[in-house]
């Protein structure tokens, strides 16, 4: 088709969207997005906005909604090149709804978004199959999304993928600083790998040493490229569980993203408390190892940027240590006691991190040295 003088005209697929394949995506995940709902869920796969019934808050005194929302980081760029797209997902539902969990809160549902440059119908349908799997593994409704197509902007295989979830606890029930107690036991959960943090420093070590996904890595038992796109470890069901035992008094979450263990943990102790933790209460998991000596990364740097091998933290009061351990390693989470809480004594230190993240809170002193091997 030809403009009044000739040229070509202009279209929406000339200009590189593919509408087209956009509807082929979402045909080829709709039944992996519908087996996330349950009978709460209005409407089904296609609306404008996802609705999801919430008569059933009548049946709380006093129900506090949570929210959170995160993307998935450069980890992206590791399924890029490995060219796998169906494990992205769990890692973006790690970082949305565990962060939810952290407040004690029971997730309900999730949207998702993907920016790509073009779309690949197989591609999306990968990456939202993925998304759907863990939303179900966690109990969480995919209620809607978007996948939007930005020639231009980005590159055609690129994309980034994002997500929101919300969910529901009650008011007395929220998990928090207000219930930590000097006296408490901080208990570690420990993690699939890298989760879904610090892998602009990872890549980079990958880079500057030369060596390609595809490699075998003998301490890994694997090729360098899997290891790094180990799914985030999902903690949502046995923090939820754990939180309902009466015997394994949990005050207090601290998922380990972004900032290591140290600055995520002080978030969730209030000011005037302080958490002992010992670094040598666990082996650090090979990959850590690798990408210290690989980049010669400082223990300082590793730590404040990775979760070396703690995905999760309990605080838990001290008479409900033995049953939480239980509950936690019934349900197959590996867990151990990390350290204690005490009163904040104004030690200073490069050991000793306080006031993270623009929050007022409390302070984590690290103790000793890593195990590895």
């Amino acid at each position: 088709m030809s403009a009044p003088d000739g040229t070509e005209a202009v279209t929406y697929a000339s200009a590189g969207v593919d509408t087209e394949a956009g509807d082929k995506a979402v045909e080829l995940m709709k039944d992996a997005v519908r087996a996330t709902h349950g009978p709460r869920v209005l409407g089904g796969v296609g609306g404008f906005a996802g609705m999801y019934d919430a008569a059933f808050l009548r049946r709380y005194r006093h129900p506090v909604l949570a929210t959170s929302t995160d993307g998935v980081g450069t980890k992206v760029a590791i399924a890029q090149a490995m060219d796998v797209h169906d494990t992205i997902g769990f890692d973006l539902v790690g970082m949305v709804v565990d962060d939810i969990v952290v407040v004690g809160a029971e997730p309900l549902f999730m949207t998702d978004y993907i920016a790509t440059g073009r779309v690949v119908p197989e591609r999306i349908a990968d990456i939202v199959r993925g998304i759907a799997a863990a939303c179900a593994q966690t109990g969480t409704a995919l209620v809607g999304g978007e996948t939007a197509e930005h020639p231009g902007l980005l590159a055609h295989d690129e994309y980034d993928v994002a997500g929101a979830a919300t969910g529901v606890v009650e008011a007395d029930a929220v998990l928090g600083p207000d219930r930590v107690r000097e006296g408490d036991v901080v208990l570690a959960m420990g993690s699939s790998g890298l989760h879904s943090n610090g892998y602009s420093l990872v890549r980079r070590v990958v880079s500057v040493a030369g060596w390609a996904l595809d490699r075998e890595v003998p301490e890994l038992g694997r090729a360098l490229g899997l290891e790094l796109l180990e799914p985030t470890r999902l903690y949502t069901r046995p923090c939820l569980a754990l939180a309902r035992d009466e015997g394994a008094r949990v005050h207090a979450y601290s998922h380990v993203t972004g900032g290591g263990l140290a600055a995520n943990l002080a978030r969730v102790l209030p000011t005037g408390l302080l958490a002992d933790v010992e670094r040598g209460s666990w082996a650090v998991p090979p990959v850590f190892e690798l990408i210290r000596g690989l980049g010669r990364v400082a223990w300082r740097d590793l730590e404040a940027t990775l979760n070396l091998g703690v995905g999760m933290v309990a605080v838990v009061g001290a008479e409900g240590v033995d049953a939480a351990l239980a509950r936690l390693r019934a349900d197959g989470v590996p867990a151990w006691v990390l350290g204690s809480v005490r009163g904040d004594d104004g030690v200073q230190g490069p050991d000793l991190v306080r006031g993270t993240k623009g929050v007022h809170a409390g302070a984590v002193h690290l103790h000793g040295s890593y195990r590895t091997g």
